[in-house]
C-alpha cells in the first residue's frame, strides 16, 4: 500500500513540475507583455544614436590632425578585408537556410540563400527593417506563415548568440558568463517555442507589416524542430562571425602591426559591440553604435586616431561589399523584373 501511494505522489508531483513550468512559461511572457513592451524602443533607439554620433564626432575633432584620409589600394590587406566581408554573407545567408529547416520546412533550395543574399543591402535603407519584411514574404510563400515568422527572427538571435559565446571566453571567471551564455541555452528543442513566444512578444508588435493573425495555436503543429540543437546553423554562424573579424583585422593590419594586437582581446571587443550593435540597431545597418562600443572598450591599448581609421575603412569596406555582392539580385528582382 505505501509501495502504491509513492508512486501515486511520484505521479502527481511529476504533473505538478509540468504545470509549475508552464505557468512560469505564462507569467514570464505575460511579464514581457506588461512591462518590456511599454518601454519606447524607438526613443531608445534615437538615444543610443545620438549618443553614437556626439562621441564619434568628438572622437574625430580630437584626432583630426592625426587622421591620414588616405587611401590605400596598393595595399593587399584591403582585398583580402573585402574578400572576408563577401564570404561573410555568404556563410549569413547558409546559416538562415539552415535554421528554416530546423524549424521543419522542406524541399528548400539554394533561392532561400540567394534572396538572402538580395535582400542584405535593404538593410541600410531607413527603418531597418526592410530586409525582414521581404525575408518573410518570401518564405510565407514557400513554407507557412509560423515558420516565415519565426524563422526571420531567429536568425538575427542566432547570430547574437554565437557572438555572446565568443566574447564569453573573456569573462570565463565571472558571473556575467551567466548572461552571455544565456541565449545559446535557449535554442534547443525542448525551449524552442518558449523562445520564439517571448520572440513574437517582444518582436511582432514593433512591425506593422507583419499580420500575426492566430498564430499560437497554430505554432506546436507548424514548427517541429528536425533535431535537439540547430548544430549546423550555429557552427556557419561560428564562420560568420570569424569571417566578419577577418575582415576588420585585415583593416586594422592597414595602420597596425598585426604583430604588436592582442588577437583575442581584440575579438572580445569585436564581438562585445557588434552584439551591442545588433541589439540596438540606432542607423541603417547599424553604423554608429558598434563604432562606438568598440572605442569605449578598447579605450587607450592602442592608438585612437588608428583605431578610428580602421573602424572608417571596415564600415565602408563592409557597406560596399553588401551592395556589390547583392547588386545583381537587386538589378534581376526589382529593374529587369520585366
Amino acid at each position: 500500500m505505501q509501495w502504491k501511494l509513492g508512486i501515486l505522489l511520484k505521479k502527481l508531483w511529476a504533473i505538478l513540475k509540468v504545470f509549475k513550468a508552464n505557468m512560469i512559461v505564462e507569467k514570464t511572457i505575460n511579464f514581457l507583455k506588461k512591462y518590456l513592451l511599454r518601454i519606447q524602443l524607438n526613443i531608445l533607439k534615437k538615444v543610443f544614436f545620438i549618443f553614437s554620433l556626439f562621441y564619434l564626432f568628438y572622437l574625430l575633432i580630437v584626432n583630426f590632425k592625426q587622421l591620414s584620409f588616405a587611401l590605400y589600394f596598393d595595399n593587399f590587406n584591403l582585398y583580402f578585408s573585402f574578400i572576408f566581408c563577401f564570404l561573410s554573407v555568404l556563410f549569413n545567408g547558409l546559416a538562415w537556410k539552415n535554421i528554416i529547416i530546423w524549424l521543419g520546412a522542406r524541399c528548400l533550395n539554394n533561392d532561400l540563400i540567394y534572396f538572402f543574399i538580395a535582400t542584405n543591402s535593404l538593410k541600410y535603407l531607413p527603418g531597418n527593417v526592410w530586409h525582414f519584411i521581404e525575408r518573410f514574404n518570401f518564405l510565407k510563400k514557400k513554407t507557412n506563415k509560423n515558420i516565415a515568422l519565426y524563422g526571420t527572427l531567429i536568425e538575427p538571435y542566432l547570430m547574437l548568440s554565437v557572438s555572446l559565446l565568443i566574447s564569453s571566453i573573456g569573462v570565463i571567471f565571472n558571473p556575467f558568463l551567466i548572461l552571455l551564455l544565456s541565449p545559446t541555452f535557449f535554442l534547443n528543442k525542448r525551449f524552442i517555442y518558449f523562445l520564439l513566444k517571448i520572440l513574437k512578444s517582444l518582436k511582432v508588435n514593433q512591425y506593422d507589416f507583419i499580420s500575426s493573425g492566430n498564430l499560437n495555436n497554430e505554432l506546436y503543429s507548424s514548427i517541429k524542430c528536425e533535431s535537439f540543437f540547430p548544430l549546423r546553423a550555429f557552427l556557419i554562424e561560428v564562420l560568420f562571425i570569424g569571417s566578419k573579424f577577418l575582415a576588420f583585422l585585415f583593416c586594422l593590419n592597414i595602420f597596425l602591426d598585426i604583430g604588436q594586437i592582442n588577437i583575442s582581446l581584440m575579438l572580445i571587443i569585436f564581438c562585445m559591440s557588434w552584439s551591442i550593435g545588433l541589439i540596438v540597431p540606432a542607423a541603417p545597418g547599424g553604423a554608429g553604435v558598434f563604432e562606438t562600443f568598440f572605442l569605449l572598450f578598447i579605450g587607450k591599448a592602442y592608438p585612437q586616431n588608428l583605431m578610428l581609421e580602421t573602424l572608417i575603412y571596415f564600415r565602408v569596406i563592409s557597406t560596399v561589399a553588401d551592395l556589390l555582392l547583392s547588386s545583381p539580385f537587386i538589378f534581376k528582382k526589382y529593374i529587369f523584373k520585366n
